[in-house]
């Protein structure tokens, strides 16, 4: 079996003697699901089985507080699940639900077991549960809040993932067929659209206006004569099956479409119509990113950044975890600024100023690429061309300084404060040709003062926004390259970052901010989370990892073995802890009216919530230490 090979590599099969995996090959079946099938249920008693896809897709689902049902978590060829209560003996955790046709290997427990016997670790990689300080107290803290709550609204459009409310198995038809059997079944099925399949595969899509528009209108077209391929609308709009709902709205309003294919790495898995994702819909927020899109006003837009507290204070208040609640803030935000980017270039164009004819990409940095955004982000953006001609320098200046220039006064209009560094695009350090930045991070690498090692920690996070997304991808090898070659730099950065340490002094009283407009306060981000952010980033720089937020970069580092999982976890626990109590102090600042701020009273917190903040530094802390061991060894 192919299988065997990938779980030599795959902790913790990594460790086990070539005769535990003789066993498994000759002891492991093979079984087929179909699509939309439960494997297991949550609370389920165990099968006997560890599950080891090997060809198609599953959702691993948990029951909410309300007894609703989430999907948590997708797993794809190659991943197992299942394994905990073949050590435990306990009902699933989660249920497991096909989103396609799925085949997986069924590794009997009786193999694992005796596997066990002189593995132990086997077990212990099941049957953690990693009983972190931080987890517990932050479990506790998030459930309060979620049962204190004041403000509550519809959570459908961030819940819902397409995956489950998507029709499936999708009514298709293949490419050969007449366009008259098309029509018919349209009308017998009672369906909007038809997608155009070969062997699974979307090929293209038929909806009834492509038969009025192609086959009825033109007087020359001969309904007898042809087939779904000539009528249908190729490679169509389509979406995962991970996508959330809040996502799918805002695309199809984006594209303009009512019908939306799901697609699973090439292959339909099922379709939802704008129909179907209004029935899920909650009024205000599926309004909020309809009218982001359509806005025409910063006004507008400065109306619905506001709306963005009322959103994290509901998020927050239904226990989920605060990454997702940062991604979609994350999403919105993305969402406001782009528009704001679209407002400003129609305003430009209606002045008669029209851009050059090149290739160029605007592109967000900091928090803003890693989508972890809260409340009160600055902005930290700039631009990349194509390697244009010299002789144009001047042309293509002209235009993008007085571009970017009302872009940042437009930004701060809808409540974008302005970066203290200048990382913006009306800064001409923040533009230029893939040849300029590409001299730009060599001069940072090369010489790697203070100032441009703080811009690297800004820029590397850097997301396309609005333009030639490929020259991003493009900028993001000379990167890479550019590393590889001067590891030294890492150092430089572990050196600066590092000079500093989390406000907790050695009886673990916390060290606030002896004067001025912060005293009596400390800071979350630049005493807990910024080290965080910027420790993993420097792993995942050396090891070329392209993932740009914090929590997955920290995922594939321990793919790689970077780090143990129990350490991840640590790391990640403390992490969502601080983001959670700044997301929490954000939201409470923002509706009495101040301004969100990471600096906060730490006396103020309950004792409960100081206990957190105190293992939460002190899992920083030891990060920290981590860190500057790996890279003092750094060769350069």
């Amino acid at each position: 079996m192919s299988f065997i090979k990938h779980l030599r590599d795959t902790e913790p099969f990594n460790q086990l003697p070539d005769q535990i995996f003789q066993e498994i090959r000759t002891g492991a079946l093979l079984r087929k699901y179909p699509p939309c099938t439960y494997i297991f249920r949550q609370n389920d008693p165990p099968t006997g089985y560890l599950y080891v896809i090997k060809e198609g897709l599953v959702e691993i689902t948990a029951l909410s507080p309300d007894g609703g049902e989430m999907v948590v978590d997708f797993r794809q060829e190659g991943n197992f699940f299942g394994g905990t209560p073949i050590f435990t003996g306990e009902p699933y955790t989660g249920g497991a639900r096909t989103v396609k046709a799925t085949e997986c290997y069924l590794i009997p427990e009786d193999i694992l077991k005796r596997a066990e016997k002189d593995h132990p670790r086997l077990a212990e990689y099941f049957t953690r549960i990693v009983f972190s300080r931080i987890r517990h107290l932050y479990s506790d803290i998030v459930a309060d809040s979620s049962q204190t709550a004041i403000a509550q609204m519809e959570a459908y459009p961030f819940k819902k993932r397409l995956s489950e409310i998507m029709s499936a198995p999708v009514e298709t038809c293949r490419p050969e067929e007449s366009v008259r059997r098309v029509a018919r079944r349209l009308t017998e099925k009672k369906i909007g659209c038809l997608p155009v399949a070969d062997d699974g595969y979307l090929l293209g899509i038929i909806t009834e206006k492509d038969l009025i528009a192609k086959v009825l209108a033109p007087e020359s077209a001969d309904p007898a004569a042809l087939v779904a391929s000539d009528i249908m609308s190729r490679a169509p709009h389509h979406l995962g099956p991970e996508t959330y709902l809040y996502e799918a709205m805002a695309f199809m309003v984006g594209q303009r479409i009512k019908h939306l294919p799901v697609v699973d790495r090439g292959e339909l898995v099922g379709i939802v119509s704008m129909r179907d994702l209004m029935r899920y819909r909650s009024q205000k927020a599926m309004l909020l990113i309809g009218n982001i899109r359509e806005e025409k006003s910063l006004a507008g837009l400065f109306n619905s950044r506001r709306e963005l507290v009322a959103i994290a204070h509901t998020l927050l208040s239904e226990t989920r975890s605060t990454p997702e609640v940062m991604e979609i803030l994350s999403y919105l935000h993305h969402s406001i600024i782009r528009r704001v980017f679209d407002l400003v270039l129609e305003e430009l164009r209606a002045q008669g100023v029209e851009p050059p004819d090149i290739r160029y990409c605007f592109l967000l940095m900091g928090s803003g690429g890693r989508r972890e955004m809260l409340l009160g982000p600055d902005q930290d953006h700039g631009f990349i061309f194509e390697d244009f001609p010299a002789e144009r320098l001047a042309e293509v200046d002209a235009f993008f300084s007085r571009f970017g220039e009302r872009l940042v006064q437009a930004l701060a209009q809808v409540g974008y404060p302005l970066c203290h560094g200048k990382v913006m695009a009306d800064n001409p350090a923040w533009r230029g040709r893939l040849i300029d930045w590409e001299e730009r991070l060599r001069d940072w690498v090369n010489d790697p003062e203070p100032q441009k090692v703080r811009y690297s920690s800004i820029f590397f996070d850097f997301v396309p926004l609005a333009g030639d997304p490929s020259l991003a991808h493009d900028l993001r090898t000379v990167v890479c390259d550019l590393i590889r070659d001067f590891q030294g730099f890492l150092y430089h950065m572990m050196s600066l970052d590092l000079r500093y340490k989390v406000p907790v002094g050695l009886l673990g009283r916390f060290l606030v901010e002896k004067e001025g407009e912060h005293k009596g306060e400390l800071s979350l981000k630049q005493g807990g989370s910024v080290y965080i952010v910027d420790c993993i980033r420097m792993f995942a720089l050396e090891r070329e990892i392209m993932a740009v937020t914090t929590l997955e970069r920290l995922k594939a580092l321990v793919q790689q073995n970077v780090f143990a999982v129990e350490t991840a976890e640590h790391i990640r626990a403390a992490f969502e802890a601080l983001s959670f109590i700044r997301l929490r102090h954000e939201v409470a600042l923002a509706e009495q009216g101040k301004t969100p701020s990471h600096f906060l009273d730490p006396y103020a917190l309950s004792r409960n919530e100081q206990d957190l903040l105190r293992e939460s530094f002190n899992a920083v802390s030891k990060l920290q230490d981590a860190t500057k061991r790996h890279f003092a060894r750094t060769p350069f």
